[in-house]
């Protein structure tokens, strides 16, 4: 699997997500502008000494990730107001779970014509906003591991 976070704000996220892909054995892309400096201690500490475990890479943009892209590539989209439960997409090994901005998600020319590709998480309290970022991504990730069969081979 791959996760995709597209201008990432805050480093302890990032860096809680950094070691949720080092157990889990998933590719990391972070699209610049990120709003913080690798180097930032919070980044580190959160990631703790998984980041020598990681396989990441950082793009400069939306435009040069997706140019990488093989033509086959499956990206799945998780924003607010999507169509399609997170848990009712059918993921498939080297998926690209891809989120957005702590503050304002994704840009919505990114996903708004990805039908059901477009994928929400349930939330429960009309006046809470959204979920923690590296919450999201353990939840829509473990989901699709979970299809895949816990067999090491996402």
């Amino acid at each position: 699997m791959n996760i995709v976070l597209v201008e990432p704000e805050i480093p302890p996220n990032t860096g809680n997500i950094g070691r949720l892909c080092s157990v889990t054995q998933t590719k990391l892309h972070l699209i610049e502008p990120l709003g913080f400096d690798l180097d930032d201690s919070r980044l580190k500490r959160a990631g703790m000494d998984y980041w020598q475990h990681v396989e990441w890479k950082i793009w400069e943009s939306w435009t040069a990730f997706a140019g990488s892209l093989p033509e086959d590539a499956k990206l799945w989209f998780i924003e607010t107001g999507g169509p399609t439960c997170y848990s009712d997409a059918q993921f498939s090994g080297g998926d690209y779970l891809v989120f957005g901005r702590e503050s304002s998600g994704l840009p919505s020319q990114l996903y708004r014509d990805a039908g059901e590709r477009w994928l929400h998480i349930p939330m429960f309290h009309d006046k809470a906003r959204s979920l923690n970022l590296s919450n999201c991504v353990a939840l829509v990730l473990y989901e699709a591991i979970r299809q895949l069969g816990f067999d090491g081979e996402v």
